[in-house]
């Protein structure tokens, strides 16, 4: 099995677009041995992220929330604030969900960069 490293430039795509794309490729659904039991995905490096669109009023209305463990630790972000402090956290998450939800998602998601 050989990885190969895919480079995406960000600017102007909208973020769903995006993370469908980079899903794919983690996932190794574009080869043509394709077996969704085998990790066989590649390497994705995301360029220019900060000009990525964001459609609608998800910058104002989209919150993204975090448990902290301990009891009232349900913490609330909204999607423009995270786009201020953390921009490539949004990305990872949204890709993250898009994996399948078993034991490949957490090694599909480290071969994933993002570059602002």
């Amino acid at each position: 099995m050989k990885r190969e490293t895919h480079t995406i430039d960000a600017s102007g795509i909208a973020l769903g677009k995006l993370a469908a794309q980079i899903a794919v490729l983690l996932r190794g659904k574009n080869k043509p041995g394709f077996v969704k039991h085998v990790d066989e995905g590649d390497f994705v490096v995301v360029k220019n992220f900060g000009k990525v669109l964001v459609t609608g009023k998800k910058l104002e209305q989209e919150t993204d929330y975090h448990y902290t463990g301990h009891m009232g630790g349900l913490k609330e972000t909204v999607m423009g604030e995270l786009m201020q402090t953390k921009p490539d956290l949004v990305l990872r998450r949204a890709v993250y969900r898009m994996l399948p939800d078993n034991k490949l998602r957490d090694r599909m998601i480290k071969r994933l960069t993002v570059k602002l």
